[in-house]
């Protein structure tokens, strides 16, 4: 009797034993793709984004321009009035007021100014067409007697005057307009034209003050400006 060998049984190879390791080779082709692919560089901003930039520092540099006391009780009151920017119908009508009576106060400021006497104390005055009138009542008295108070004729009121008090109104409206808590109050949901308006008008209010401020500087240094040590 002659004897057979058993063949053995060759071991076949499963799919799901080669699926992983395609899968695995596949994803890293994919990760080696998408490393190799140069990321988009971001686009330099356009010219008229550069002169909206351009354009709102010029207007905000322009608060420099406003009474300090002014500007300073505009940036601590408004958030308190307008609620951050959420106002109601009873907030409304206090932050118009408000502004109203910033806006008054820029006014009436151009309309001041100082001095330094002899003895180194700074008066200060309200400029009116025959000169000027002097808020302490004893430097007045001191002014006619000749103690080293100068001629406060010379301090009248002056066409300039009236063209700085109209600019330091419209330099407040701009930088009102460009606070967002003044936009969110009056313009909560401003639509597309509304946006451009308060976009463009602060800019051109600024460019055209600051052009005029050039134009007619004054030597005026009231309530809420510096005073030279020459002054």
């Amino acid at each position: 009797m002659s004897l057979r060998a058993r063949q053995t049984p060759s071991k076949q190879t499963s799919v799901s034993d080669i699926a992983p390791t395609a899968t695995t080779g596949s994803s890293t082709s994919d990760d080696e793709k998408s490393s190799g692919t140069p990321k988009s560089q971001p686009l330099p901003p356009s010219l008229a984004q550069r002169a909206l930039s351009q354009g709102l520092t010029s207007t905000a540099h322009l608060a420099n321009l406003l009474p300090t006391g002014s500007l300073l009780a505009f940036q601590l009151l408004t958030p308190i009035f307008t609620q951050n920017g959420f106002c109601d119908s009873a907030t409304r009508p206090l932050t118009l007021l408000l502004l109203l009576l910033l806006a008054t106060s820029c006014f009436l400021a151009c309309f001041t100014d100082s001095f330094r006497a002899s003895d180194g104390q700074v008066y200060y005055g309200f400029a009116t067409p025959k000169g000027m009138w002097v808020f302490d009542p004893q430097a007045a008295s001191n002014a006619s007697s000749g103690s080293g108070i100068p001629d406060l004729s010379k301090y009248r009121l002056g066409f300039i005057d009236v063209v700085h008090a109209i600019l330091s109104v419209l330099v407040f409206v701009a930088v009102a307009l460009r606070d967002t808590n003044v936009q969110s109050c009056f313009y909560p949901r401003p639509g597309h034209e509304a946006r451009e308006v308060l976009d463009i008008v602060p800019i051109g209010i600024g460019v055209i003050c600051s052009l005029l401020f050039v134009i007619f500087p004054t030597r005026r240094h009231g309530i809420g400006y510096p005073v030279t040590p020459g002054k």
